[in-house]
């Protein structure tokens, strides 16, 4: 059995003390929090790290971020960052390690050197133990994993143990060693040499300790044996109840520090913008660590402080070499200031910067802060650097102020993960996020709900994202729970929340990236929360405090910041007189499967309300694990797939990308909606605002593009004048160039698209990129005219085979109707094999994860609940109305029973109908069909998720080409991004991958489409007379295998393509995934519906812009 020693005190077990049970006993030996330390050599040392650094760019996101080799390099590889730093050695790599059950069972020290680990397993560092086969992932969203008994924490609490070894660099004789653990989840205590040196909590911020005199010499042949046990669950666990995968171990790098006696221990850089941001007040903060000095007052005699900023972009020539004299752009000096902590010395240094490049998330401008400590000699002895911005924080009444302009938040929010190192990040995952990212228009990211890695705060700095830093702070489970001993509320858990928030400020207050602090996640409101709010307005006036907890508006934060609330409660928040605060929504927008309908409107009412500023769509990306099945097949896995329990299913799929960050379709309505250029049609003019606030259109390529009925009349390069920020340019849409293409064209609809497109390359894009595009219809030059059939003179024939009736024009189609059925059981064009059988009425659809939401008040819930999901057509009647040469008319009466009637229409089962439907067809020798369709419901129904008509073609017909909107999914609540055009996609190309299938797939605002084969042989369908445009749909999977299948690898393939065309289609929702929320507007009464479609046979001689053309003659 193992002890946990602190000092001289021994903690065994067994005694009843447990140190990873005291919520007061937060750390032991650990170095105050601080800045990422570089510990450079020299000014332009560091100048050359930095160019090195700032390197990164597409390329870095293009290359492969999943695949085998990719993760292979990460795992075990020194840390990526350590390159060019002298004084820093990554202990990154395979270290020995072995899982004990418990902490009792902990091998009796394992920690001195003289132990053997030769037969322990090796596992790479940073990583978590989970995600190789150690122990087992758990998912959970708010119900703690363990029993809720704080600070305690179940007797069965896995531990690692690890082991490594290494020795101290030659070149750092004489000099002072810190070991920093960048995160460890959840805590952990640590041994050099069997020496303890330190504990820490805290999973998402860094453990540094001093180990100077642990260590043995440079000159020692020996080497130094590093041990640590990491437990999975500590009274820090109940302060991180987040919404992802409680994954443990070292999943961050390790590295050791050298550093000189005296040296930079922290600092920090500010910037105030004065004389109408024509300069900037510089100061840095800079605190020397001189606690293994014995005259500590000689510190401010014998050593210098100096620094300087140095312009990122000017620095270094063409060729690489550094030229110092043109880039040093400040002349900062020093003036001492009142010592602090025993042991430090701190210093300011103060100047001034004439005309700044200022920072923002368009013009992410740089400068490198050197700061270098010298000997009353002249010598440099130490030396510190980053990447620092200039930049203004402040308030305006209903305002946030960035650089004295309210910039709009377009924000996401991010968890840390990788389906396949789990909580361990590479740089690459970062920079494909920040690519994909500023590539659909984000601006901005939440860290939910944690500080996240070094690396990727200098990276939204880089590419520019707006930031909210998170505390990782999150007790949403005591509410769950009604345990009355909040965190929150108990004094006694102050200290550990304090350290937590003090830990993610003193570490990333020099990014220019931060605008606001966040206390951190659904934790409550209490005391607690208002001292932290109380210390970072103290230590950091210059950024903003937000949290959510406690109903988003109480003092401890300076933002209104709710999460999910409805579009008509902002509004009002936002024009409450009393309310002087921005309101930014922290969460909306649930991104789970087929969601973030709606957004639209919340976008129409941010863009044009006052007070209302943006907020953070839930979340970037799902958070499935890489799992491989039985049979070596792989699948993204989520909550239970590895017999965690508890766990919340899929609810960790909440992402607008799969884990490999493969765009989800709802992605291009985040970008529309998004999107700094506006193009507006008025009934004279087309207006077209720049709602950057910093770049100007000159960068940009506008282009313009005119269709009629799908076909392109006309395009070309849109010339503009250049559009200052928040400025605006109106063309008088009749004196555009595409004006006489549209007074030419006989074209029923004419849309209009204008495209702006990059000029030039930026670090996260090619040139060419198109960052905005709306469509515009123009004004009709005419009433819309009914859809009219010119019969053809040639004679219809039809037979009575049985039951059957069979109708055909010569050799050119045929299709078979079965009498007692009234199903279409065959359609030929030419003799070849089309449509298996329909047409049948369909008001079903498979449920998607917002259609499940809310449990008994869902819509999934009250269908089950009116047997909806159990309707089965039979029907009542079939008969022939009318029959000519030239035209069959026949009437099929369906009534919707219930399956349980043993599918045999009884009068019983009659006077139970729930729905019921008349569909008459009309046989043209044309070959056109005529589909008149009346709908009533018998029953009171709940609204209805669609009301359609389906039917099965031959798996040969997977050719789909549609003229409506695309060519990606888009549904009646999620459309805006989805330009009316002609298209084309294969049946297969139309699934879309969701991991838990569902309603997918589908294609708003269709006029006509075509089913075909690889030959051309196939049916045309549109609509009808007055009916408007239809949601299509074809999958080879049916709804009732996307239904039944939990995964998309469960999908099995029917033998035939089902056909949704759709009069009326429910909203997907996407307001929350936990209530019903799709709007009113999108929903679908229960009542009567009266619709037309037409079907027609078409080869590859024939078209369906032919076909629908036609169809307009008068």
């Amino acid at each position: 059995m193992a002890s946990l020693i602190v000092g001289q005190l021994v903690f065994p077990s067994e005694n009843g003390y447990k140190v990873w049970e005291d919520p007061s006993f937060i750390k032991w030996r650990k170095r105050d929090p601080h800045v990422t330390l570089r510990c450079h050599d020299s000014v332009e040392g560091s100048l050359r790290y930095w160019y090195e650094r700032n390197k990164v760019n597409l390329s870095v996101s293009n290359a492969a971020v999943w695949n085998d080799d990719a993760v292979q390099s990460a795992l075990g590889s020194a840390a990526f960052w350590v390159k060019g730093l002298p004084f820093v050695k990554s202990l990154s790599g395979y270290w020995k390690f072995l899982l004990a059950p418990n902490p009792a069972a902990v091998p009796k020290n394992f920690y001195e050197s003289a132990f053997q680990d030769s037969d322990w397993e090796t596992l790479p560092v940073p990583s978590n133990w989970q995600m190789h086969g150690f122990d087992r992932p758990i998912y959970t969203n708010i119900v703690y994993p363990i029993p809720l008994d704080p600070p305690h924490v179940p007797t069965d609490n896995p531990t690692g143990c690890y082991r490594t070894y290494f020795q101290i660099p030659k070149e750092w004789k004489g000099r002072r060693i810190l070991l920093h653990f960048e995160a460890v989840d959840s805590a952990f205590c640590a041994w050099i040499n069997g020496v303890p040196i330190g504990y820490s909590q805290d999973s998402r911020l860094p453990a540094e300790f001093e180990v100077t005199d642990y260590c043995y010499s440079c000159d020692s042949d020996k080497k130094n044996v590093l041990a640590v046990q990491v437990f999975r669950w500590s009274d820090g666990s109940y302060l991180e109840d987040q919404d992802h995968w409680w994954l443990s171990g070292i999943h961050r790098d390790v590295l050791l520090l050298s550093k000189p006696q005296v040296f930079i221990a922290d600092y920090f850089f500010k910037s105030n913008l004065a004389g109408n941001f024509s300069y900037a007040d510089i100061e840095v903060e800079v605190k020397i660590d001189c606690s293994r000095e014995t005259s500590k007052d000689k510190v401010l005699t014998n050593f210098i402080i100096e620094a300087a900023l140095y312009d990122a972009g000017s620095w270094y020539n063409h060729d690489g070499n550094i030229d110092l004299l043109s880039s040093n752009v400040a002349n900062i000096r020093l003036k001492p200031f009142p010592t602090g902590t025993l042991g430090f010395h701190g210093y300011m240094l103060v100047g001034k910067l004439e005309k700044p490049k200022l920072w923002s998330a368009e013009q992410p401008n740089l400068y490198t802060l050197v700061i270098i400590l010298k000997d009353a000699s002249g010598n440099i002895v130490d030396c510190e650097s980053c990447l620092v911005g200039i930049r203004q924080v402040s308030k305006a009444p209903k305002q946030l102020l960035f650089n004295g302009h309210p910039v709009v938040i377009r924000g996401v929010n991010r968890h840390e993960h990788h389906p396949r190192l789990g909580k361990t990040n590479i740089e690459s995952c970062m920079v494909k996020d920040l690519v994909v990212m500023k590539q659909n228009n984000i601006n901005a990211v939440r860290n939910s709900h944690y500080p996240q890695h070094p690396r990727w705060y200098e990276l939204c700095d880089l590419f520019g994202m707006y930031m909210i830093d998170e505390a990782n702070i999150e007790t949403h489970g005591f509410d769950l729970s009604g345990h009355l001993k909040h965190p929150t509320q108990e004094p006694s858990w102050a200290a550990a929340m304090m350290d937590r928030v003090i830990g993610m400020v003193e570490r990333d207050k020099n990014h220019a990236c931060i605008f606001s602090w966040s206390l951190g996640n659904e934790s409550g409101y209490g005391p607690n929360h208002s001292a932290s709010a109380g210390w970072i307005r103290g230590r950091d006036p210059s950024r903003l405090v937000h949290y959510e907890g406690g109903g988003s508006r109480t003092p401890s934060t300076d933002i209104v910041c709710p999460m999910y609330m409805r579009i008509w409660d902002i509004v009002k928040i936002a024009k409450d007189p009393n309310e002087t605060r921005p309101l930014i929504l922290c969460e909306y927008s649930h991104s789970m499967g087929n969601s973030n309908g709606n957004i639209h409107e919340y976008w129409e009412a941010i863009d044009n309300i006052f007070g209302l500023q943006g907020g953070f769509i839930w979340e970037w990306v799902d958070q499935g694990l890489l799992k491989a099945n039985d049979n070596g097949s792989k699948y993204w896995a989520y909550g239970g797939d590895f017999g965690d329990s508890p766990n919340d299913l899929n609810f960790c799929l909440n992402g607008l990308t799969w884990p490999d960050r493969t765009p989800h379709p709802a992605l291009h309505e985040v970008k529309y909606v998004y999107q700094p250029i506006k193009v507006s049609l008025t009934e004279t003019m087309i207006k077209i605002k720049n709602t950057n606030f910093y770049e100007t259109t000159e960068g940009m390529e506008f282009k313009w593009a005119a269709h009629g009925d799908g076909c392109e009349l006309g395009c070309g390069i849109l010339s503009l004048p250049v559009i200052e920020p928040q400025g605006s340019y109106e063309i008088e849409w009749k004196s555009g160039p595409w004006y006489p293409l549209w007074v030419s064209s006989d074209a029923e609809e004419i849309f209009l698209t204008i495209t702006a497109k990059l000029l030039h390359s930026k670090r996260w894009v090619e040139a060419g990129h198109v960052v905005s595009s709306t469509q515009v219809q123009l004004p009709a030059k005419r009433d819309t005219l009914p859809h009219i059939i010119k019969t053809k003179d040639d004679v219809l024939s039809a037979e009575i085979l049985g039951d059957n009736i069979r109708i055909s024009q010569q050799k050119l189609w045929e299709i078979t109707l079965n009498m007692k059925t009234g199903s279409l059981d065959g359609w030929k064009v030419e003799g070849v094999p089309i449509m298996k059988n329909g047409v049948f009425p369909c008001f079903w659809r498979a449920p998607t994860d917002n259609d499940k939401g809310g449990g008994l008040s869902s819509y999934y819930s009250s269908w089950k609940a009116a047997d909806m999901d159990d309707i089965v057509f039979l029907t009542e009647s079939c008969t022939i109305q009318n029959k000519t040469e030239h035209l069959v008319k026949i009437l099929v009466v369906y009534l919707g029973i219930h399956k349980g009637e043993n599918g045999t229409l009884t009068e019983l089962a009659k006077a139970d109908a729930l729905i019921k439907m008349d569909l008459l067809y009309t046989i043209h020798s044309s070959g056109d069909i005529i589909m008149d369709s009346v709908v009533k419901p018998i029953s009171n129904l709940p609204p209805l998720p669609r009301v359609g008509v389906e039917f099965h073609l031959e798996k040969s017909v997977d050719q789909v080409r549609w003229y409506g909107r695309g060519p990606f999914e888009c549904y009646p609540d999620r459309k805006a991004a989805a330009h009316v055009g002609v298209y084309e996609q294969t049946v297969d190309g139309m699934h879309v991958p969701y991991i838990v299938p569902g309603e997918s797939g589908g294609r708003a605002d269709v006029r006509w489409v075509t089913f075909q084969n690889k030959d051309g042989y196939g049916i045309y369908a549109s609509t009808y007379g007055i009916s408007p445009p239809m949601q299509m749909n074809a999958s080879y999977y049916s709804t009732a295998e996307l239904d039944r299948a939990t995964r998309n690898e469960e999908l099995i393939k029917g033998d035939y393509i089902e056909v949704h065309l759709d009069h009326k289609h429910m909203g997907i929702g996407g307001d929350d995934s936990w209530t019903p929320c799709v709007h009113e507007k999108y929903l679908i009464p229960a009542v009567p519906y009266s619709f037309s479609i037409r079907l027609c046979p078409v080869t590859a001689a024939t078209s369906g812009q032919s076909i629908y053309k036609s169809h307009l003659q008068n």
